[in-house]
């Protein structure tokens, strides 16, 4: 019976000794997973802080080129522009007004006489159906 139970008393230890083994093998991968995430994860915080970095020293730049160019704001620059455009339409209204009518030179008519209406004579019938030759004889006849 001892002898039995050093045997199980052995293979206990054995395997105890196997699981443990394969425990913290498993531990160390998890460990070493652990590690390479944390390293990529470093990485990425890393490359994230210079690129705000960058962002940042990009707005200063950009608010120090808008504070130097133009006090004036966009509204009031607008509303001046529309305001020069009416005052100079104003002006060149009042100018064209002030100034006379330019009245053509008359031309004498030599030879012709003065264009008087005539009163307009169709040359199509009327009446649909009715020949011309019809029309005149209408027209004569009433003059009768």
């Amino acid at each position: 019976m001892k002898s039995a139970t050093k045997k199980l008393s052995t293979e206990i230890a054995e395997s105890l000794t196997g699981k443990i083994d394969a425990i913290s093998a498993g531990s160390k991968k998890i460990k070493k997973s652990i590690e390479k995430a944390a390293e990529k994860l470093a990485k990425k915080v890393a490359k994230f802080e210079k690129e705000t970095l960058k962002k940042k020293a990009k707005d200063a730049k950009n608010a120090e080129k808008k504070s130097k160019a133009k006090p004036k704001d966009k509204k009031e620059s607008k509303k001046d522009s529309k305001k020069n455009k009416a005052e100079k339409i104003a002006a060149l209204v009042a100018s064209a007004s002030s100034k006379p009518p330019v009245v053509p030179p008359a031309k004498p008519t030599v030879g012709k006489e003065a264009s008087i209406a005539k009163p307009v004579v169709s040359k199509t019938p009327a009446k649909p159906g009715v020949k011309a030759a019809d029309t005149k004889q209408e027209v004569s006849n009433e003059g009768a």
